[in-house]
C-alpha cells in the first residue's frame, strides 16, 4: 500500500498501450504526438497509437493521478500553445513499475516452462 493508501496492483493488469505511455512518460515530460512517435520507436513500430487511442489513455490516465498535464512549457522558439504536455506521476511511476514486475515474471515462469527456448515454438 502507498502513504496515499492507493495500491499499484489495483491497477493491474495494464493495457499494452496504456503501459506503453507511461514507459514514454518514464524519462520525461512529452506531448502527444511526441508520445505516439516515442511509443512506435521503443516498440519497433510494433506499437503503432492513434491519436483517438493515445487521447483515451491519456483521459484514463489523468483520471487515474497515473499523468498529470505538465505545467512547464519549451521555449517560445521550440513551443505550440496548442500543444499539452504531460508527465509521470510518483504513483504513475510506481503503477508502471509493478506492470513491469509483472511482465517479468511471467517471461520466468514461460522461460521456466522452456517455453521460450522451445525449438518447436513459433
Amino acid at each position: 500500500m502507498t502513504p496515499s493508501g492507493r495500491d499499484p496492483a489495483q491497477y493491474l493488469p495494464l493495457t499494452a498501450p496504456l503501459y506503453h505511455v507511461l514507459v514514454a512518460l518514464a524519462d520525461d515530460e512529452q506531448h502527444g504526438y511526441a508520445i505516439i512517435k516515442t511509443v512506435a520507436r521503443l516498440t519497433d513500430e510494433r506499437v503503432m497509437l492513434s491519436t483517438g487511442t493515445l487521447y483515451g489513455i491519456i483521459k484514463r490516465l489523468l483520471a487515474d493521478g497515473l499523468i498529470v498535464e505538465s505545467r512547464r512549457r519549451p521555449a517560445a522558439a521550440k513551443d505550440d500553445e496548442r500543444r499539452r504536455y504531460y508527465r509521470i506521476t510518483d504513483f504513475g511511476r510506481r503503477v508502471a513499475v509493478a506492470e513491469a514486475r509483472r511482465l517479468e515474471q511471467m517471461i520466468s515462469v514461460a522461460r521456466a516452462a522452456r517455453l521460450l527456448d522451445d525449438p518447436r515454438g513459433a
